[in-house]
């Protein structure tokens, strides 16, 4: 059974998403005292996290960018905040989705299905030039012999980063359209969201260029992108 954790500090919501998890097989916990939350947040081994930005005494957003230092969890941002600025942020900051107050209980499901679904690698290895990409953990790690621009032998993605870079890895020499990435983004077209895309292949391609390829994915005349091997 899969573990969710809600960081949500009002009580009436906070008690409908512990029912409608809970009614939907997922095993529900919820943090009650808003002290020590990173803490709390990486103690409690969660398969996936719903946050609220606007929490007691701190700020979501900032909660998520120091807990991304230390854990790849998915994490839901769950708020009432409608600003496009806001889920920009958020994404560029680690979250994998971004869903708005008052949220639909059969849409939150969805995407909670589509991101845990996203995370059960198989376990397989792959190469990149001399990257070493494990799926598993979610890293870059730089061969023996290699030359790290960061003085760094291994790097952590997202999981959207590694499924934007397994999928360019899949299509080796050819285009890969945005719609096809989104589509693999969200598993499903009706949450295809254009922004979320951006940000995280400007992230990939920043910690790609941090291993010394700066120009490792291509944009192609605005509607895709291609995986340069050489």
């Amino acid at each position: 059974m899969k573990k969710i954790l809600i960081v949500e500090d009002d009580i009436t919501i906070c008690e409908e998403l512990e029912e409608l998890l809970q009614n939907n097989g997922y095993q529900a916990l919820a943090i009650r005292q808003f002290t020590n939350v990173k803490e709390q947040l990486l103690s409690a081994s969660a398969d996936l996290i719903l946050l609220d930005i606007n929490i007691p005494g701190l700020n979501g957003e900032m909660l998520l960018k120091e807990f991304r230092k230390e854990s790849q969890t998915p994490v839901i941002m769950v708020t009432s905040r409608t600003s496009e600025v806001d889920e920009v942020l958020s994404m560029s900051l680690g979250a994998d989705d971004y869903i708005t107050k008052p949220y639909n209980p059969v849409i939150l499901l969805l995407r909670i299905a589509a991101i845990l679904k996203r995370t059960e690698y198989n376990g397989e290895v792959l190469t990149y030039r001399d990257l070493v990409i494990n799926l598993p953990k979610g890293t870059l790690t730089k061969r023996a012999g290699g030359n790290s621009t960061a003085g760094e032998t291994e790097l952590s993605l997202t999981k959207n980063e590694m499924l934007i870079l397994q999928t360019l890895l899949n299509n080796r020499n050819r285009i890969v359209k945005r719609d096809e990435l989104m589509t693999v983004l969200w598993d499903n077209d009706e949450f295809i969201n254009d922004n979320a895309l951006t940000v995280n292949i400007s992230r990939l391609r920043s910690k790609l260029s941090d291993f010394g390829y700066p120009d490792a994915i291509e944009t192609r005349k605005k509607q895709g992108y291609l995986l340069v091997e050489e």
